[in-house]
């Protein structure tokens, strides 16, 4: 069979088992290493998007991979009836690198991000009841316009995308939703039902949109005055994908109450996500009350712990930075002979928006044609592609992918 016939064969196999829930670029891919991915052609590209920051430390690091199999080697599951030996250095490894200004901080092991938000809800609410004495089934959590959290039904109730609450209904209650970044807002919504303040220090899916400088700090102060937690989801923005280990530490006055952890925490090899709170938070949780029975298993458990060393020794989060900075110039310089066809360039670290004018339509179609040429990126809310490389990539490879996008938008 073809190359040609091979892809064709298995898009249709794909087509005819899979549910229709995704509209993904067409290509197929059949391994990774770093930066590169190749697909079931042998063609090779590179990867700009990374699992939606999943894979940080890029595809198939040795030291990951190697404690994959090593683990796999001796314990996969042992489910929480009963310890494992692997859970309780991870989770001390987690609270010391990401436990920022927290008193005592603890870790409740997950597997999806989409599980770690539901799992903060569920905490602060519980805080809600039994810390602030909210009156029971009244508490509320404040939301941002154009978040995304995640995909269970609790979650899409409080999203303003019509795609993902379309059909799905009927909705949980004690959700209140803002415009992102505005401090005005967030202080008019707060009453003293208000538990928690939930959001994302970049939105990702929402366009990569930056707040207005200041405002995390600013909203992390009004919280402390109403007694409310300043959850913050760093599932794609953090462990080093905005030149910082955690994006909110841009702003250092604005270390969060609960913190959201996942994709990169498990290396690109499997989930693995967390809630990180201070003792006094997190023990409003008592057995039987929440959990999962892979949650903190070994095997992803031993992944997390080495996806961790490989941020620390390799200084992922100070590549992320510099990195960054120097993609966002050289895209600006390359698409000079054609930047009326761009409207803006933002980021920070190494996650980078690129807003394409109005008169050139929507983004899958110069997404596609990236893929053509051998660069992977996906676009968000119509008109926005998203650059999110593994933190590992080097500077040519950021010229090269630069040469590419310059073509894509001369066409």
């Amino acid at each position: 069979m073809s190359d040609s016939a091979l892809k064709q064969a298995q898009l249709e196999q794909i087509k005819t088992f899979s549910a229709n829930n995704y509209k993904p670029i067409p290509v197929v891919l059949a391994r990774g290493e770093g930066v590169w991915v190749w697909d079931s052609d042998g063609r090779k590209y590179l990867d700009c998007l990374a699992a939606y920051s999943a894979v940080n430390q890029g595809h198939r690091h040795p030291k990951i991979i190697q404690a994959l199999k090593d683990q796999a080697d001796r314990l996969t599951l042992s489910s929480r009836a009963f310890h494992n030996d692997q859970m309780g250095p991870f989770l001390q490894k987690v609270c010391e690198m990401t436990g920022v200004g927290m008193v005592r901080p603890q870790a409740l092991p997950m597997n999806s991000g989409a599980e770690a938000v539901e799992t903060a809800i569920k905490i602060a609410r519980k805080w809600g009841y039994e810390k602030k004495k909210v009156p029971q089934d009244q508490a509320e959590i404040i939301v941002c316009r154009d978040n995304f959290h995640g995909r269970t039904t609790a979650i899409v109730g409080f999203s303003t995308e019509a795609a993902y609450r379309g059909g799905f209904g009927p909705f949980a209650p004690g959700f209140k939703i803002i415009p992102y970044g505005s401090i005005d807002a967030l202080r008019e919504a707060i009453t003293p039902r208000t538990v928690g303040f939930l959001f994302e220090p970049i939105q990702g899916e929402g366009g990569v949109l930056i707040p207005p400088a200041g405002f995390l700090t600013q909203a992390k102060a009004l919280c402390r005055e109403n007694q409310v937690l300043f959850m913050d989801d760093e599932i794609q923005t953090g462990l080093g994908r905005t030149g910082r280990l955690l994006c909110w530490q841009h702003e250092p006055e604005a270390a969060p109450d609960l913190l959201i952890l996942g994709k990169a925490l498990g290396g690109g090899v499997i989930p693995v996500s967390a809630v990180v709170a201070p003792q006094e938070v997190m023990e409003v949780i008592r057995p039987g009350e929440h959990g999962s029975t892979f949650g903190g298993n070994p095997l992803a458990s031993a992944v997390g712990i080495a996806s961790l060393d490989v941020i620390e020794s390799e200084k992922l989060v100070e590549r992320s930075a510099a990195r960054g900075e120097y993609l966002r110039r050289r895209l600006q310089e390359a698409i000079a002979p054609v930047a009326h066809r761009v409207q803006e360039i933002r980021g920070k670290g190494l996650m980078t928006g690129v807003d394409l004018a109005p008169s050139v339509g929507k983004a899958r179609p110069i997404c596609e044609k990236l893929a053509a040429l051998g660069v992977l990126v996906k676009d968000t809310r119509e008109q926005t592609i998203r650059i999110t490389p593994p933190l590992v990539i080097e500077e040519q490879e950021i010229d090269w992918m630069c040469e590419q996008f310059r073509e894509a938008l001369a066409d």
